[in-house]
């Protein structure tokens, strides 16, 4: 057997060389031969180590030789000695730590937290929302707003009206009187007024006047008056002139909006005439108001028409929409259609759009006139602005159909008024009754008549007898 032998000793047999270790060592010689390559590296990897037999940091060596007396290739190798394999110190260290625990990839603390996650919301906020403000204004407590919080102002005239019968206003206001303001206690005066307390009402002005942050205001004195002449306990005073000239004119309109509030139309109406002959201007809705209220009594048409002339004067004028739908009801009630067209149209001139309720009075406007045909171009107008109808709209609509003889229209808008949830109501029902009779469709009669009687309602003598009299003339045709 071919071996490698070191002076005269034999180390290694090139059988065992080839199953057991990679590198042999060179015997120094006079030729100094080195092994070749693919003698020096060879490609067979190592053996695994026997699990029975801890290897690792068994480290023996009998060999006495000096590292001077041999040589290396080219960098320290591993040896085979007696069939152990002898490990390199960093090789050691590598495979302790594989039971000491992970290996640290990266320098630094490895016992570091990690942020919590952003919440789920704040993931999927929108790009198109704006992002939440950083810098948020911290606003005072609510104690300091007290002069304009309404829910304060309101609290005050509770808190008043749970006062015992001899106690004083002062009681509560004292407490809060370096937290209003001019015009603060007004909606606590008129709070009182609703609550039917209008001498509490009178008792905080006259604590107001004692204050002078307070006092003079005429916000206040306002509120006073027209709480007052509400509950019949404003005493005018004899000469209503020289007090219409010298008073300011928010005082003489609460004044008449008291009187209008509390029934007293006379007195309102006397202190308008009042203050037109000293040529004060007051505001149009208070002649609205006047001309709703005088518009119930049959007896006061001819105030009606001199309201309604004066308004009709006014360069100024300036009505929001439910005072023209409330003067323009009035003007169909007393048959002046000119002038529910011409408010009508003022109102479009002043540039507003009409709502459901205007157009509905306007369309009965012209139904009362039996201007038929003109009422029926503002059906269409409200179906191309898209004007989405309400109840009483379906209803004067349907009656504007059956006057026109209409029967596929009023039948579709009837069946359109349930689809909207509506219940129809006595006369709907009977203007269809009415126009399935002229047409002559007895069976869709009885049915609505059917319908009539589920929902608890009960005919006329006059339809019921029309109802009869198209039975008997459908029997005889028979």
């Amino acid at each position: 057997m071919d071996c490698i032998s070191f002076g005269r000793n034999p180390i290694l047999s090139l059988p065992n060389f080839a199953r057991n270790g990679r590198v042999a060592f060179v015997a120094r010689s006079s030729t100094r031969r080195s092994l070749p390559k693919n003698l020096r590296y060879p490609r067979q990897t190592k053996l695994p180590p026997d699990l029975g037999i801890n290897h690792f940091l068994k480290k023996t060596s009998t060999d006495t030789t000096e590292p001077s007396q041999l040589e290396f290739p080219e960098e320290e190798e591993e040896y085979i000695e007696d069939g152990d394999i002898v490990w390199e110190s960093d090789e050691i260290e590598a495979i302790q730590s594989l039971f000491q625990g992970r290996i640290p990839q990266k320098p630094g603390n490895l016992n570091r937290q990690r942020p919590l996650p952003l919440p789920l919301p704040y993931k999927l906020r929108p790009s198109r929302l704006p992002s939440p403000k950083k810098h948020v204004v911290k606003i005072g407590p609510i104690s300091m707003q007290v002069y304009k919080n309404p829910n304060a102002l309101v609290g005050l005239a509770r808190e008043i009206r749970g006062l015992g019968v001899d106690k004083d206003v002062g009681i509560v206001l004292n407490k809060w009187v370096h937290l209003l303001r001019k015009g603060s206690l007004s909606m606590t005066i008129r709070e009182l007024g609703h609550m039917g307390l209008p001498e509490r009402a009178l008792q905080t002005f006259c604590w107001a006047q004692k204050q002078p942050r307070l006092y003079p205001d005429d916000r206040i004195l306002g509120s006073t008056v027209e709480v007052l002449a509400r509950n019949h306990e404003l005493k005018l005073p004899f000469n209503l002139d020289k007090f219409t000239s010298s008073a300011s004119r928010v005082v003489i309109e609460a004044m008449v909006r008291g009187f209008i509030k509390g029934g007293s139309l006379h007195l309102a109406w006397k202190l308008v005439s009042i203050a037109k002959d000293n040529k004060r201007k007051l505001d149009p809705s208070l002649y609205a108001k006047l001309i709703v209220e005088f518009g119930k009594n049959p007896d006061k048409h001819m105030v009606v028409m001199a309201l309604l002339e004066e308004l009709g004067e006014r360069e100024d004028l300036n009505l929001s929409q439910p005072d023209c739908t409330a003067i323009m009801k009035v003007c169909i009630r007393l048959g002046k259609f000119v002038v529910v067209e011409s408010v009508c149209d003022w109102f479009r001139q002043s540039g507003h759009d009409p709502s459901v309720v205007m157009y509905t009075t306007l369309i009965y406007s012209r139904y009362s006139e039996k201007r038929y045909r003109e009422a029926l171009a503002l059906v269409w107008e409200m179906e191309g602005s898209n004007c989405l109808f309400d109840f009483p709209a379906y209803r004067v609509v349907i009656k504007l159909f059956v006057a026109l003889n209409d029967l596929k229209r009023a039948a579709r808008y009837f069946s359109k008024l349930k689809e909207a949830g509506f219940t129809p109501t006595y006369d709907v029902y009977r203007d269809l009754i009415r126009i399935y009779m002229v047409s002559g469709r007895l069976a869709k009669c009885r049915e609505i008549c059917k319908e009539v009687e589920m929902g608890g309602l009960k005919l006329d003598q006059e339809t019921l007898s029309h109802l009869l009299q198209l039975e008997s003339e459908k029997r005889f045709d028979l």
